[in-house]
């Protein structure tokens, strides 16, 4: 089973898109760092454990190739840092919609995705119509996500 990193930007805007259960009907398992997890997901969304998403514990060393990091790129955040380590150790890709923490990714040869990409995964497998993606869209808009919604405009209408 194909292993995809999140942070918790990617992660929020699915479930203000309600798009949750889709997510996870996908054939990956979805992780984060478990300090991420603890930070930025446990108080609100700590729910998404039920659903399949892992929590991973980082070995010291890990964390602090983290920090290490986080002295290159400091726009990103240390826990932004922490997804970025796990998916280059772990050798597989990055969600995240921060363009900070994209660019660090690409940088570190890491294949880096986020929200838009996500949901034509799921348009792709069949896991929700147009007319779904189009309302979670809206309803991701309207909680502020911060997508390009010119590009979603160019992904609803070319379905």
């Amino acid at each position: 089973m194909l292993l995809i990193i999140s942070d918790a930007s990617v992660l929020i805007d699915i479930e203000c898109g309600e798009l949750t259960s889709a997510m996870f009907s996908l054939s990956w398992q979805f992780a984060v760092p478990d300090t991420l997890f603890d930070e930025e997901l446990s108080e609100r969304h700590g729910h998404l454990s039920r659903f399949g998403l892992v929590s991973k514990t980082m070995s010291g060393d890990l964390v602090a190739e983290a920090y290490g990091l986080h002295q290159k790129y400091m726009k990103p955040s240390i826990n932004d840092m922490l997804a970025l380590t796990l998916a280059k150790h772990e050798g597989c890709q990055l969600l995240t919609g921060d363009k900070a923490l994209r660019d660090a990714a690409k940088e570190l040869n890491v294949e880096v995705h986020g929200t838009i990409w996500l949901v034509e995964q799921m348009l792709k497998d069949e896991k929700i119509t147009v007319d779904v993606a189009r309302i979670s869209f809206q309803r991701m808009k309207e909680s502020g996500s911060r997508l390009p919604w010119i590009e979603v405009e160019k992904i609803l209408n070319k379905e």
